[in-house]
């Protein structure tokens, strides 16, 4: 653990091979697990305003994905697939059995990915503002890539954090400000060659691990939750679409999934409109789990 930052709820830690030492949030207990995923240069504590809630009916872990958070930095090979094996192990090195896999961002194309390599170990996926359902050619993917991303992040650090955060929502007005200096506090203790790298890395493996193709063969009931004011899905200076064209296409290829787009918010949707998500996510969980036809 970082020396001097700690997080002010039940926090656990778990080793596993390939990604070092893992932190993570426990909080709650009840019928159903759920494992949160963080976005992006994110953190777990991104989920608070959820499993603060959701933990009256649930046990809620909230994962610091490796090079994030708390969790060890490192020479990891960072990336979709990457991320999905971490995932995946620390649902088995917790002996959790099947349990409901939540992602924001970034995190919702890992735990996509998760779904897809290990079905055995998902009962329901909850995505909200998912990426993965957006499309990239590889041009689009080099374009990206190399000038429109990763220059936002690492202009200069500390305000790319604070830029990408703002940017996330449709309407700021401070409810994140902790947030901003929860992560900016830990950039500043490791070196910045190694945060560099690992977003280059992280941007790289949401282009270049698509799952589009194969979201058909998930199975799993699936709620997806974008704010129709997302200012980062779609990247417009590629797709001059709508955030509602993505969310609508994506969630059409998923067999068993539902569609609920939130009114006047932005990218950061379960936080920015926290009570509206923990609503559909009480309903969602609360609904019996379809059997697929064989």
């Amino acid at each position: 653990m970082i020396q001097g930052f700690q997080y002010p709820y039940t926090t656990g830690n778990v080793t596993v091979e390939e990604a070092g030492k893992l932190t993570y949030i426990d909080e709650g207990s009840g019928p159903a697990t759920i494992v949160f995923v963080h976005g992006l240069a994110n953190y777990a504590l991104g989920w608070k305003r959820n499993f603060e809630v959701l933990r009256n009916h649930y046990r809620c872990i909230a994962i610091d994905l490796p090079g994030n958070g708390l969790s060890e930095r490192g020479n990891f090979p960072y990336g979709i697939g990457f991320f999905a094996e971490t995932v995946a192990a620390c649902i088995r090195q917790l002996g959790l059995g099947k349990v409901v896999l939540c992602g924001h961002s970034m995190g919702g194309q890992i735990v996509m990915e998760t779904a897809l390599r290990y079905p055995q170990l998902v009962e329901k996926l909850i995505l909200c503002a998912p990426a993965g359902f957006e499309v990239f050619t590889s041009w689009e993917a080099t374009l990206y890539e190399t000038s429109i991303s990763v220059l936002d992040y690492l202009s200069t650090e500390a305000n790319s954090i604070t830029k990408a955060i703002r940017s996330s929502f449709y309407h700021y007005t401070h409810q994140a400000d902790e947030m901003i200096k929860d992560l900016t506090g830990l950039l500043s203790r490791y070196p910045l060659t190694e945060y560099r790298k690992m977003v280059a890395a992280c941007v790289h493996g949401m282009l270049k691990e698509p799952v589009y193709d194969r979201l058909p063969r998930i199975l799993q009931p699936t709620l997806i939750v974008y704010g129709e004011r997302d200012a980062l899905i779609p990247t417009r200076a590629l797709h001059p679409t709508t955030t509602r064209k993505i969310a609508e296409d994506g969630a059409a290829r998923i067999p068993f999934s539902e569609l609920h787009l939130i009114p006047n918010c932005g990218h950061f949707v379960q936080w920015e409109k926290s009570k509206e998500v923990n609503a559909l996510i009480e309903i969602f969980m609360d609904r019996s789990t379809p059997q697929p036809e064989h």
